[in-house]
């Protein structure tokens, strides 16, 4: 991928009672299900986000 990094990010949590911005957070890494799973190009921007619901998330492969 042109070199850049990648970040596998899987869901593990449920965004139901949490903060409505963790619940955004969630969507803006396209994680909207449990097990859903995404591959985001690792950037500040990205890893900020997870940090942010690292309680919700598991990063599975970085690459």
């Amino acid at each position: 991928m042109d070199g850049k990094k990648i970040l596998t990010v899987v869901q593990t949590g449920s965004p139901i009672g949490r903060r409505a911005d963790q619940e955004a957070t969630l969507k803006g890494l396209g994680l909207n299900k449990l097990r859903r799973r995404r591959t985001l190009e690792d950037t500040p921007a990205v890893r900020g986000m997870i940090a942010k619901v690292k309680h919700l998330v598991r990063i599975e492969s970085e690459g």
